[in-house]
């Protein structure tokens, strides 16, 4: 279960965050905020369960908070926690689940959280949309992630079924010619043999998604046999989910820079990087320079409001995942100057260096290296 507090005053915010993490089994505290429109703005993407919320705040009051709160597609749960009880008629009319007094008392807490559970299990089975039992992870490389359990690797009865599975996979929702998959897998068959192959590797592809109980992903054949199409239902697929949430992001500031962390987080590789199927390199590329994008304009943001550390972090993460991208490099150099860290800054420039010999035979860019002399003279 998430959670999001809001409170101007730092004391009481601390204090609440302590006792819910501390004496509270089964609540993640993954936002403390003492800006409530930054808050707005975090709730939007983070999606708590419920909000602790304050009323009495400057400039806005939490009651006009919660009535915005209201108004988002998927609500969260309100927990109003307030010093003064004259708002109570209006906290109920906005159908806060509770309003809670200050200072905040561990077994009213209590109390307020088994309602909350309550509410969330009520919502959860008249939900008509069930939640997604099985994603489908193609960072880096193909696994399966059951609800609440680990992700793990399918084994496949040969190379030939994961392959014709993940270009379907890629292909998702759309029927695809058997004469384009008979091109892809077996181009030294004549037609008749590969269409043999074919048959089998589906028949293959279909017992293997039965044996592991991926009955929600299903292969089915065109008109006239002409193909197959791969559909998913109560599956999710990260790399979907992924760019949906990177999409919806406006550039970078101060109400959404953890956003932007969490979202850079996220990707744990390149697309299906491991499998280096050629028919995958377009998107693995269009997705890699999405990520680079937005990495860069969070590190751009970062250098511009003078934040060394989380420039910094945002930097090596860049570089952690495309160690030949120079941007990194460059950029490390520049913080690690203003922080004179000298070391730092000739350690960033021969590694640069060093990679770019092995792995491009390639020197250093001009424009990096007439920066590292300029800086080396000064």
């Amino acid at each position: 279960m998430k959670a999001i507090l809001v409170d101007d005053e730092q004391l009481p915010l601390l204090h609440l965050q302590k006792v819910l993490e501390r004496d509270i089994a089964g609540i993640e505290v993954i936002g403390t905020y003492s800006d409530p429109l930054m808050a707005l703005e975090m709730v939007k993407n983070l999606k708590p369960n419920v909000v602790f919320l304050d009323i009495n705040m400057p400039g806005i009051s939490g009651l006009e908070i919660g009535e915005q709160l209201q108004a988002y597609d998927s609500p969260p749960e309100i927990v109003f926690v307030t010093g003064y009880d004259k708002y109570a008629v209006e906290a109920f009319e906005l159908c806060a689940l509770d309003y809670i007094m200050k200072p905040v008392q561990l077994n009213r807490l209590q109390k307020t959280i088994e309602r909350l559970r309550k509410r969330l299990k009520s919502d959860h089975e008249v939900n008509v949309e069930p939640k997604p039992l099985i994603t489908i992870k193609c960072f880096n490389h193909l696994q399966f992630q059951y609800q609440d359990q680990e992700p793990r690797v399918i084994k496949w009865r040969t190379a030939k079924a994961r392959e014709l599975f993940i270009y379907l996979l890629h292909h998702r929702n759309r029927m695809i010619d058997k004469d384009t998959l008979i091109e892809l897998l077996w181009p030294e068959c004549d037609l008749s043999k590969g269409v043999t192959q074919l048959y089998t590797t589906i028949y293959l592809i279909r017992q293997t998604l039965k044996q592991h109980g991926l009955e929600g992903i299903t292969i089915t054949k065109g008109n006239l046999e002409n193909g197959y199409k791969l559909s998913v239902d109560s599956v999710q697929i990260d790399v979907e989910e992924w760019e949906n949430h990177a999409s919806q992001l406006s550039p970078p500031s101060l109400h959404n820079a953890q956003v932007y962390e969490r979202i850079l987080e996220m990707y744990h590789g390149d697309y299906l990087g491991e499998h280096e199927y050629l028919w995958a390199e377009y998107e693995r590329e269009r997705l890699r320079r999405l990520w680079l994008q937005l990495a860069k304009n969070l590190s751009n943001f970062y250098f511009e409001q003078e934040m060394i550390h989380a420039a910094v972090k945002v930097n090596l993460l860049m570089q952690s995942l495309h160690p030949l991208m120079d941007d990194s490099y460059f950029q490390l150099m520049r913080l690690y100057a203003m922080t004179g860290n000298h070391a730092a800054v000739e350690e960033q420039y021969d590694l640069l260096a060093s990679r770019w010999e092995q792995e491009l035979d390639s020197p250093v860019h001009p424009d990096i290296t007439a920066w590292y002399v300029a800086w080396k003279r000064s």
